[in-house]
């Protein structure tokens, strides 16, 4: 039996884990088993620059943690050596990052993880990891605005030129039309 302080101590971590996962965009449960150092060290470190947590944790705290905040499904596929990564800010990065590795290395295998009060499946994070980054999506909307309004301009210039090319015709009549007429000859 687990001493009262061992048991606190646990309980505050779940605690601070499921806190975390409130708090969070998203999250991504993987199995890292076969994964070298070296690939770890490189994911880490992309995760890190992502702004991604990835933990370690036992899969029975990772569980009660999950329940605590309504994602009680993802209990079902923590078995063997899996860790969570977390992201506060960028529902897309963990998935995007992990992916990468989960093609890689045949061992790393993406197993769940949650968006938006939703519980993905293998299947949804693959599918949340192909969605572009937020820059791209602002950079297409963006170009797409961009469009209609180029062409909106360059046809208001070239009207414009048109109406300056056609300028000095137009000029020349009003003064034709101000020149007092010729009068009539006198009838006889």
């Amino acid at each position: 039996m687990p001493s009262i302080a061992i048991l606190e101590q646990k309980q505050k971590q779940v605690a601070e884990l499921a806190e975390l996962i409130k708090g969070s965009a998203s999250g991504v449960i993987v199995n890292y088993q076969g994964i070298t150092v070296d690939n770890d060290t490189a994911m880490r470190k992309a995760l890190r620059e992502a702004g991604v947590k990835y933990m370690v944790v036992k899969n029975t705290m990772t569980g009660r943690a999950c329940e605590m905040c309504g994602y009680g499904e993802l209990k079902n596929v923590l078995e063997g050596m899996t860790a969570i990564a977390i992201s506060e800010n960028d529902p897309i990065a963990p998935a995007k990052i992990l992916k990468e590795y989960d093609q890689k290395i045949d061992s790393f295998k993406i197993l769940a993880g949650y968006v938006d009060g939703e519980v993905l499946d293998n299947a949804g994070v693959m599918e949340l990891a192909d969605i572009p980054s937020k820059e791209v999506l602002i950079a297409k909307f963006l170009g797409s605005i961009q469009s209609p309004v180029y062409k909106f301009a360059y046809a208001i210039k070239a009207v414009a030129e048109k109406l300056e090319e056609g300028a000095p015709a137009e000029e020349a009549a009003p003064a034709e039309a101000t020149e007092a007429p010729a009068e009539a000859p006198a009838e006889a």
